[in-house]
């Protein structure tokens, strides 16, 4: 036997504020049409003033609570990915084990940009793999909005705020792929492209800096490196691109994600796609997009999911799960 972590609940918060791409059209030199032709964004959600991403993490966990019928204080860990924390610390992740009450179990927060959420899932799964939780909590939440360039178009249209959560479960499964739960993860890092992808802020500089980037480096990278780590996932399971029944990518750009997966051998008829709706939310890009796929009756109990994310660091990864 060997011990799976299963999904049991799924929920996601997005923020009332939904702006436009023709919001934009007031202070920049763009246009819808200009913005959707790059990136495939029609709009966005932004936070509301004096909302942090502890209380959309926190509405996005009581949602796939509700969705797996349990209680807060039967959670044993809390991972929350975020690269948009409240404060330097403590972490938001402990934020939210006080406002779901939970007084047992443990909570820390994982940084790795858009990646976040995969790494996420990956120590999560480690802790039910190794015993050292039975349930877990998994977050992605963002505020990006608070750490935009507002002039610089090429970036500040790009980024929403929001909030997804999983809730994993310790089962136990007969060690193939055709259990329920996790199957296998696939992280990377390479530091030496740490400058296509950075805030120009933090403890060295005190204070909060804004996003820079340079998108057509991050592009090249992100297509190639997000279809190799999602064959090295499936590989390590002895599956292939024709056993995917979705593709869960980070909405980072539609253009990713379309080249991603002709990379990968997947028609864009089994890809989840929200960044239309959500712009990129970084580490709550995919965890929003699986809620919105199980809402939209597109994600069924039994599916087998890829989701693959690249990030800041650069940070990339991809997790092989059955639904």
């Amino acid at each position: 036997m060997t011990r799976r972590a299963v999904v049991k609940g799924v929920g996601h918060y997005l923020p009332d504020r939904v702006v436009p791409n023709s919001e934009f059209e007031k202070s920049l030199d763009t246009s819808h049409d200009w913005i959707v032709s790059r990136s495939g964004i029609h709009r966005r959600h932004f936070a509301a003033d004096g909302q942090t991403t502890s209380d959309l993490a926190t509405r996005a966990a009581q949602a796939a609570l509700a969705d797996a019928g349990i209680d807060g204080a039967e959670i044993d860990a809390i991972v929350l990915a975020t690269s948009t924390a409240d404060m330097t610390f403590p972490s938001a992740a402990t934020m939210v084990q006080a406002n779901i009450g939970n007084t047992k179990g443990y909570a820390f927060d994982v940084q790795a940009v858009c990646a976040g959420f995969v790494y996420a899932l990956s120590n999560a799964n480690a802790l039910i793999a190794s015993g050292q939780a039975d349930r877990v909590l998994v977050i992605g939440a963002e505020t990006f909005s608070r750490i935009m360039d507002w002039t610089d178009r090429s970036t500040c249209v790009l980024f929403g705020d929001g909030a997804g959560a999983l809730v994993l479960s310790a089962e136990d499964g007969d060690g193939t792929s055709a259990d329920r739960g996790i199957l296998s993860t696939d992280l990377n890092s390479d530091g030496r492209y740490r400058d296509l992808l950075y805030v120009d802020g933090g403890v060295a500089t005190q204070n909060t800096g804004v996003l820079r980037m340079e998108g057509k480096e991050v592009f090249r990278h992100a297509v190639e490196k997000l279809a190799q780590t999602a064959h090295t996932a499936l590989e390590k399971v002895g599956l292939g691109a024709d056993d995917v029944d979705w593709v869960v990518p980070h909405q980072a750009n539609i253009r990713i994600i379309q080249s991603t997966a002709k990379k990968l051998g997947v028609g864009m008829d089994r890809v989840v796609v929200t960044v239309q709706d959500h712009g990129n939310t970084s580490a709550a890009s995919i965890p929003l997009a699986l809620s919105v796929g199980v809402a939209n009756g597109q994600i069924k109990p039994g599916d087998l999911l890829v989701t693959e994310a690249i990030g800041g660091g650069l940070a990339w990864g991809a997790v092989v799960l059955r639904w």
